[in-house]
């Protein structure tokens, strides 16, 4: 079956960058947007879970939304995460991006009062989905962060009942076997974009083409090497290559994960700033030992 919507290749998941003072700053963002482009990106997934959504206001999200894809120009899809705590809110979100040209939108479940049941889950993503009919939605599938747990093969089966414009989802879990059975579902119809970085290479292997992800904002040319490995059939320079990219995640989240992820910018030249409380952002100390631990790895070596 032919897929209604598509998203192959690596799709960063953009930083909201961000002042000493806390405030969003969008002056980064035409930069960014230019150097993933140049290092072969295939689309960008803005205000997510690297992009701190959930610590932004609705005008804050709704600022950067604009930004990038004004940036983008139409050269790569965009895809915007508009999931809130309040589902008005998150229609919200979903109406401005498709009014400023977002090629899709995807949304976490409200999580504070965690829903009791998948065809509650359904309910709430078709009242966010269908404040943009026209517009390819994926389901945000991320438990560890979320805490929501869901039968994603069922969701997508008995979602796309109610759901029009359902395409598939973001896949920020590690449970290969569910992964392919989603993939496979009624004929390969749902687009599943990989959202596990230090994984990517096992996701290929049952399917994957598309993937979002945090590390891609400054390692793209190491996972396009990934990429371009398994294509050709080498898998043993595919292996070694994901090992490296496994190596440098480690050392991340040694580092406080996110808070990290983000301070990689500023190492590399484009400064995005410190990710906003409750996640701390590094010390010009801490910064500097991240610099040590990368350069001991030898990330500056092959991670560009």
């Amino acid at each position: 079956m032919t897929k209604a919507f598509e998203m192959q290749g690596l799709v960063p998941a953009v930083f909201s960058p961000m002042k000493a003072s806390g405030a969003v700053d969008l002056n980064p963002i035409a930069p960014v947007t230019e150097q993933l482009i140049q290092e072969g990106v295939k689309g960008l997934y803005i205000c997510g879970s690297t992009g701190e959504g959930p610590c932004l206001s609705r005008e804050e999200r709704m600022e950067i939304t604009k930004a990038y894809i004004s940036a983008v120009s139409g050269r790569i899809p965009t895809v915007v995460q508009v999931g809130h705590q309040s589902i008005p809110e998150a229609q919200r979100l979903a109406e401005h991006a498709a009014a400023n040209g977002a090629d899709a939108i995807s949304a976490i479940p409200p999580n504070y009062f965690k829903p009791s049941s998948l065809d509650v889950i359904i309910e709430m993503m078709a009242e966010i989905a269908s404040a943009a009919p026209d517009v390819p939605f994926y389901y945000y599938n991320i438990p560890s962060v979320t805490g929501v747990q869901v039968d994603l093969l069922r969701f997508l089966e008995e979602g796309a009942e109610k759901i029009p414009n359902l395409v598939g989802a973001k896949y920020s879990h590690s449970t290969v076997y569910e992964l392919q059975a989603c993939l496979e579902a009624q004929g390969g119809r749902f687009d599943l974009l990989f959202g596990t970085d230090e994984m990517l290479l096992s996701a290929l292997v049952v399917g994957v083409k598309g993937a979002v992800g945090s590390t891609y904002n400054f390692a793209a040319p190491l996972y396009n090497r990934i990429i371009a490995a398994f294509n050709s059939g080498d898998l043993e320079t595919a292996k070694h290559l994901q090992a490296k990219a496994a190596q440098m995640v480690r050392v991340l989240v040694a580092h406080g994960g996110n808070p990290a992820i983000k301070a990689m910018m500023a190492l590399l030249g484009v400064d995005c700033g410190g990710t906003r409380l409750p996640q701390k952002a590094l010390s010009g100390t801490q910064l500097d030992a991240l610099k040590g631990d990368m350069t001991a790895i030898g990330f500056f070596d092959w991670g560009r």
